[in-house]
């Protein structure tokens, strides 16, 4: 037995995985090894494990070193004012909505959000308004919400004080977030990001505009899923007419009170990486994403998603070009190109029933790319022959009886779901992926719901928030007066 398990089963991974296409986006240290400050940072990192001493700064209530460097953060986005967040997107979410929003306020919400986005209106006790994403059955994925459709919620919805949107999504899809600013101006909502995938955003002219410029009242970065900086580090940046003190307290509120230096310095690293090296870096991983993406359309059975095959109504959307969504033809599995590639000392960030997603960054250079090529090239496409079909579409959105921070306090009991129609849903239940919730706390279950969840387990597909015991599977409802 292990005395370091933690420790030796982390070695073990690194010595299996020579290739990772997914976060961080320092990719296992490459990304501080070609900076005097990078190489500084790696070589000295537990030196570097320090609290708030004499010489150094507070994180919450920065004036010296951490206040410059944070100032700086601000000049490169171009915000009011950013911070670093210690705790990750996740305190920079609910950061967010408590400074942005009162209890009982209404807001208009993607489907597809973090889960701490939905924990968020839940402890603000906020009445949420969901908006469905337009879910592409050609190459089985969620794209980016129908523009359409999304004006037509906010009409019938202007007493809302707020919308809160995902740019980009898991898939490196952009919704035209412009376009939804300026319809929300008119009804002076606010406008917030979850920008998780976004911090290399803005930085190239081959990629998409950053959220901040965008017109966005706050947005989250998690910088360490594109950037050199370490996990569980993010911005959270000030843009709009948002009372800058509130900020403050709630910023503090949700951060630890001993924030890491390791994880400061490394965020303080990724920024000045941006100054310096960020728009010739990006440009040329761009290209070169390019390049390999031609270059594995040519293989028999796979195709990388590009513009022409991300359109809603005729509308082209923005994608994220460092992001390699490799489709799998019909009637061949994602997951299964999945294994095939962890077995070739390759990891991939996720995958799904027809799509694997790659998460390049600029410390993934010719060498990573042309063996990911090369793995591509000798893989065997009847063996990844799978001819389930899956479809997590719901036809409209099922009712809502409460809010979901009333669902909370509700006594609740476990049923078979076949006997759950007309029931009311305590337990968001979601397959996984693509990751959607099919039902909300405080939602109406009706047979659609029932139809799709019975069909995802029949498919092997994870369902959070059921139990599956004996093939009998149970949720839990709200239960009746």
């Amino acid at each position: 037995m292990s005395k370091t398990p933690i420790i030796d089963g982390i070695m073990k991974y690194i010595s299996e995985k020579n290739n990772l296409f997914c976060t961080p986006g320092h990719k296992g240290g490459r990304g501080f090894a070609n900076s005097e400050g990078g190489r500084s940072l790696y070589e000295n990192i537990i030196k570097i494990d320090l609290t708030e001493v004499d010489g150094l700064d507070n994180l919450h209530d920065p004036q010296g070193i951490i206040k410059e460097s944070e100032e700086r953060l601000r000049d490169l986005y171009e915000s009011k004012k950013s911070y670093f967040l210690v705790n990750g997107s996740t305190s920079g979410n609910l950061a967010m909505i408590f400074s942005c929003f009162n209890e009982g306020d209404k807001v208009i919400v993607e489907r597809n959000c973090h889960k701490s986005i939905f924990n968020g209106i839940i402890l603000r006790k906020l009445n949420p308004v969901y908006i469905k994403n337009y879910f592409d059955e050609d190459i089985n994925a969620p794209l980016s919400i129908d523009e359409e459709y999304f004006f037509k919620i906010i009409r019938e919805n202007m007493d809302a004080k707020g919308i809160i949107l995902t740019y980009p999504n898991y898939y490196g899809v952009c919704c035209d977030l412009e376009a939804i600013v300026r319809e929300a101006k008119k009804y002076n909502m606010k406008v917030l990001v979850d920008s998780a995938h976004g911090a290399h955003f803005g930085i190239s002219e081959k990629l998409p505009e950053s959220a901040v410029k965008l017109g966005a009242d706050m947005v989250v970065m998690s910088c360490h899923k594109t950037l050199p900086s370490f996990t569980q580090t993010a911005f959270l940046h000030l843009c709009g007419d948002v009372e800058e003190s509130k900020v403050d307290f709630y910023v503090s509120s949700f951060l630890s009170t001993s924030p890491s230096y390791m994880f400061m310095s490394s965020m303080d690293y990724a920024r000045c990486y941006l100054e310096e090296r960020g728009k010739h870096d990006y440009d040329n991983l761009v290209d070169l994403c390019i390049k390999y993406s031609k270059k594995i359309n040519e293989i028999n059975g796979l195709h990388v998603l590009g513009k022409s095959d991300l359109r809603i109504n005729g509308k082209v959307l923005n994608f994220d070009a460092t992001r390699l969504v490799i489709n799998v033809e019909d009637g061949c599995s994602g997951f299964k190109l999945y294994t095939y590639l962890k077995e070739n000392r390759i990891q991939p960030e996720m995958c799904d029933h027809r799509n694997v997603v790659l998460i390049c960054s600029p410390f993934d250079g010719e060498l990573q790319l042309q063996n990911l090529y090369n793995t591509l090239r000798k893989c065997n496409i009847i063996k990844l022959n799978d001819d389930n079909k899956v479809s997590v579409l719901l036809s409209s959105m099922p009712e809502n009886k409460f809010a979901p921070y009333e669902v909370l306090n509700l006594e609740s009991e476990k049923i078979n779901i076949k006997d759950s129609v007309g029931k009311v849903c305590k337990k968001a239940l979601v397959p996984y992926p693509p990751g959607i919730p099919v039902i909300m706390p405080g939602e109406v279950i009706n047979e659609n719901v029932v139809d799709i969840i019975l069909k995802a387990v029949k498919d092997n597909i994870t369902v959070l928030g059921i139990e599956n015991r004996n093939k009998e599977i149970t949720i839990d409802v709200v239960c009746e007066d």
